[in-house]
């Protein structure tokens, strides 16, 4: 593979370097083994599917966003082959069990990623994280993508719990939780590391089922 530096996406059309044989020639995603299959689910406005080659420039865009590299996998940089890998490493995921990392697709374009995390799935629970890319924010495709993800979540039938983790100043990914009923939770001190900080996150969540509401004439003593 051939990787270099590459212009910021918004002031033109980066040149692309790409590795071809990683590429499923007839249909243009990346090649997988076995394991979970990323399935392509339709949602209002959007579509979640597997990550494709074509999809490299919104990796290569968010790359140039320190709110998606600091809390995710995407690279710092903006280089073609960093890209590239990072692309079929979301294929392997799915492939060794560790969760569906979906392309969300917007006007046929990609648009950003969103992920469902299984580490804790024997204990009924998964973790939801997405990213828009700069330049397609403000149309409502977090909204869509984390709504369509949730209910074909609820397809997996061992899963009970879903659960975001947010940095409490990002205030436009806080109102996407909340429209889509994610409820919060509470606040974890220090519960991960961004950059040379310990940073608190705010836990929300949605259920497959509701919590019971109490019956107060049940808490009356006898």
């Amino acid at each position: 593979a051939v990787s270099e530096p590459v212009p910021h996406p918004l002031g033109g059309e980066p040149m692309i370097t790409y590795r071809r044989d990683l590429v499923d020639r007839h249909s243009g995603a990346i090649a997988g083994t076995s394991g979970l299959s990323v399935p392509r689910v339709q949602g209002p406005e959007i579509v979640l599917r597997p990550f494709e080659e074509s999809d490299i420039d919104a990796v290569l865009e968010a790359s140039f966003d320190r709110s998606i590299t600091d809390v995710t996998t995407v690279p710092i940089v903006a280089d073609p082959g960093l890209a590239g890998a990072w692309l079929v490493r979301q294929h392997e995921r799915a492939a060794k069990g560790i969760g569906y990392s979906f392309a969300i697709e917007a006007n046929e374009e990609c648009v950003g990623q969103i992920g469902l995390w299984l580490r804790d799935r024997d204990q009924g629970r998964a973790t939801v994280g997405y990213w828009i890319r700069p330049t397609r924010r403000g149309e409502g495709y977090a909204y869509s993508a984390l709504q369509t993800l949730t209910e074909w979540a609820w397809h997996l039938a061992d899963l009970h719990r879903l659960q975001l983790h947010i940095d409490p100043t990002n205030g436009p990914s806080l109102r996407t939780a909340e429209k889509a009923g994610y409820a919060r939770e509470g606040l974890l001190h220090s519960w991960q590391k961004i950059g040379d900080e310990r940073r608190d996150m705010l836990v929300y969540s949605r259920l497959r089922s509701p919590w019971p509401i109490a019956d107060p004439a049940a808490e009356e003593p006898a």
